[in-house]
């Protein structure tokens, strides 16, 4: 039988020992991580401002927050929106919109359009498991809204796939943790 101490493998045994491997590096390993960790970063920022253009949506991803939309949608769904200015906005279809005075965006289904002869539309929202309209959350006097509060409309979706996301908002010590370790796996981690 061999255990694993003599094959030559090291396993950190604490939080300790990861400092103790990055002394372990001479600086040109240690550059090459941070530029390895930098390269990453950058490649995410590139790719979700490349589906900002590809899709025409400030958000082109976004999480469903609550329950509203079911059966339709549950929370924790992954949205992929697109919001290309030509298409026309009809009942039935589900945007994302945001209001003035609230941070989050809102998923929810037209019900009504109104369309004028000079081409302005407003709509009125209602979420699918909901009683009544949205007009209590669009800010105090407006009963419609308007093309530019939408951020994306619907075109697909993965189911839960968002919970990460949640789980992260609700709880920001796992996020913290989480980071942490994904941080140290790409500085630790050594080409072979």
């Amino acid at each position: 039988m061999v255990r694993a101490g003599t094959m030559g493998t090291h396993l950190p045994t604490s939080s300790l020992d990861i400092f103790g491997d990055l002394r372990k590096m001479n600086k040109r390993q240690l550059y090459y991580q941070v530029l390895n960790f930098a390269m990453i970063v950058s490649s995410a920022l590139m790719i979700w401002k490349g589906l900002i253009v590809l899709t025409g949506s400030e958000s082109p991803i976004v999480v469903v927050l609550s329950g509203s939309m079911e059966p339709a949608f549950h929370r924790g769904d992954l949205l992929f929106l697109t919001n290309f200015r030509e298409d026309p906005i009809r009942a039935g279809e589900i945007v994302v919109f945001k209001v003035e005075g609230r941070d989050i965006p809102i998923v929810h289904r037209v019900i009504k359009v109104h369309e004028k002869d000079n081409g302005d539309i407003k709509f009125l929202t209602k979420g699918d498991n909901n009683e009544v309209d949205d007009r209590g959350l669009y800010k105090e006097g407006q009963n419609w809204l308007e093309k530019k509060d939408v951020v994306g409309r619907a075109r697909g979706f993965l189911p839960y796939v968002g919970m990460v996301t949640i789980i992260m908002n609700d709880y920001p010590k796992f996020k913290y943790a989480l980071l942490a370790v994904m941080g140290a796996y790409v500085l630790l981690k050594r080409e072979s």
